[in-house]
């Protein structure tokens, strides 16, 4: 338990709360608050999670957190103070670059305590761009959704490495329980899927939204070579929201057909039940092109017992541990990648559910939200207790 102040009070701005692990972890992170008696609210546009933040204790404050219109950040900087006040905020944490500029300027203005969390890498091309990610470092403490994004952040800014704390991403260990998943919903995915009871090949998932670099062309690339070597062992489900991205999603679809994979390989669409899709599956892949700053979908399929096969770079490197938990394969490597997937398949049944057993206990350990919320909480009250002596000096 964090030793937070009795009434304590937490801001968090963030753009929108429509789907995405930094809007899970915004609500998570609002409800451990509430959990230890304190107040929490979240500035933002609103969107489909709002009710989960509401039904949890937490307040909304509604503004366009999402813009990016000068003007309009200048209306929520004077919208946060007038918040800050009225509430007595205790401290303001920002989850985005947009709206961190209106909260870092209303916590300055108000003289109140502000982190940041850098969700993602930022890519930075022109000194301008750098200028606009270094936002997220201008508080009193930042914090790092991996260890690979604490040290991309401590290189790109030049920050002190003790102004950043790395907290990985947390897993809702009660959604994603083995035993509370029923066969029907294993056996209603299958079904709707077009998976037969009796398949005997490897299942392997690879669950993303429908987008170049989390690998999908990759992978169809990879299953055409184990065609070509007279391999039939594997069947890949591709699972994932193309987000009108039509180009792509035809792209796959024709790849697909041109090299004859279509018992092979299928295109399964968005899936709303995650803990099922993974139990239905032998294997879970990340194969995404470009470093992942976190990877959720590497971690999810652990904590559900099943090992995972992951790009070999970025905070996947963290996340999973090769020949105990997964395996970690060459990025964008469609030879590599094809051969480790023979290999997953040659390991067998009784190897890979031991793997799967030791990436459930590690994740658990590791990746849970109230290990997450816990470590965030610890750094408010790091922060206030540092303010406290400057106050007091």
């Amino acid at each position: 338990m964090s030793d937070l102040p009795p009434d304590f009070t937490l801001l968090q701005v963030t753009p929108e709360l429509e789907t995405g692990g930094a809007e899970q972890t915004t609500i998570d992170v609002a409800h451990a608050v509430v959990a230890q008696g304190g107040k929490a609210l979240v500035a933002t546009k609103g969107g489909r999670m709002a009710s989960r933040l509401t039904a949890d204790g937490g307040r909304l404050a509604q503004m366009p957190a999402q813009s990016k219109n000068p003007l309009v950040m200048l209306g929520n900087a004077a919208r946060l103070i007038d918040l800050i006040r009225r509430e007595k905020v205790s401290l303001v944490h920002a989850r985005s670059r947009a709206p961190a500029f209106s909260a870092l300027w209303a916590a300055h203005a108000t003289k109140t305590p502000f982190v940041a969390t850098y969700h993602g890498v930022y890519n930075a091309r022109s000194n301008l761009k750098r200028w606009y990610n270094a936002v997220m470092t201008k508080g009193d403490l930042v914090i790092a959704n991996s260890e690979y994004t604490r040290q991309h952040v401590i290189q790109e800014h030049g920050i002190p490495p003790e102004k950043v704390v790395a907290i990985p991403r947390g897993v809702d260990l009660s959604r994603f329980e083995p035993g509370m998943v029923g066969c029907e919903r294993v056996n209603g995915l299958m079904e709707a899927w077009g998976v037969a009871s009796d398949e005997r090949r490897l299942k392997v998932l690879l669950a993303g939204r429908l987008t170049r670099w989390k690998g999908q062309g990759l992978l169809v690339q990879a299953m055409a070579l184990l065609k070509a070597r007279g391999e039939d062992r594997i069947l890949l489900l591709l699972a994932g929201d193309d987000q009108g991205r039509k180009g792509y999603r035809a792209e796959l679809t024709t790849a697909i057909a041109a090299a004859g994979l279509e018992d092979r390989v299928k295109l399964v669409g968005h899936c709303d039940d995650m803990p099922a899709a993974y139990l239905l599956a032998d294997l879970a892949i990340a194969p995404s092109l470009e470093p992942e700053a976190f990877g959720r979908t590497a971690v999810e399929p652990q904590v559900m017992g099943r090992p995972v096969m992951a790009a070999d770079h970025g905070a996947t490197r963290e996340t999973v541990v090769p020949g105990e938990t997964g395996w970690l394969v060459t990025p964008g490597d469609a030879e590599a990648w094809a051969s480790a997937l023979l290999h997953a398949a040659e390991a067998g049944a009784a190897r890979r559910q031991a793997m799967g057993q030791a990436a459930r206990a590690r994740a658990r350990r590791l990746y849970s939200v109230d290990a997450m919320c816990e470590a965030t909480l610890d750094v408010y009250a790091r922060v206030l207790r540092a303010r406290g002596m400057e106050h007091a000096s």
